[in-house]
């Protein structure tokens, strides 16, 4: 088992993923605030990028803080276990409970729920499906949305690149 990540080293995941790998990512620019076995928080900032007609954050922004922070936890169990996830989201059900009118803080303390769901697919060698949390809240706490995200996982093979 290899030695576990520092948070810099996923911030720095997280910033290669969108220069290289999902564009939508890397121009949001979310900032990875911390990450452990449980907890997932990600940050992102209300700006030029992000900001809709109404001066507010526009969903798809939300969508993106929502996407990263149910997300950064299958890598990380997939990482300790040294195997290449393919994961995607099936489904997304989101409720909007009022304008983000600055920061917005997306947490998800599902991180056991995506922990098993990863080891199930590493043991079964099937795709396997959970419903995963994520709350998006202002900075002085005030509740934005809420998603329900059913995340998708396979495990395809060693992360050495061995079949």
């Amino acid at each position: 088992m290899r030695p576990e990540k520092s948070i810099s080293q996923w911030r720095w995941m997280l910033r290669i993923m969108g220069w290289w790998h999902i564009p939508m990512i890397g121009f949001v620019r979310p900032k990875l605030v911390m990450i452990d076995d449980v907890n997932t928080i990600v940050s992102i900032r209300l700006g030029r990028r992000t900001k809709n007609h109404l001066k507010s954050m526009y969903f798809g922004a939300l969508a993106v803080g929502a996407d990263v922070t149910a997300g950064l936890h299958a890598f990380y169990f997939s990482d300790q276990l040294e195997v290449k996830p393919s994961f995607v989201f099936k489904s997304m059900n989101a409720t909007f409970h009022k304008r983000a009118m600055g920061t917005v803080l997306f947490s998800s303390a599902e991180g056991l729920k995506v922990k098993e769901v990863v080891y199930r697919a590493k043991e079964t060698g099937e795709r396997c499906h959970e419903m995963i949390l994520v709350e998006a809240r202002t900075a002085d706490g005030e509740l934005v949305a809420t998603f329900n995200m059913e995340i998708s996982v396979k495990i395809k093979f060693p992360a050495d690149g061995a079949l």
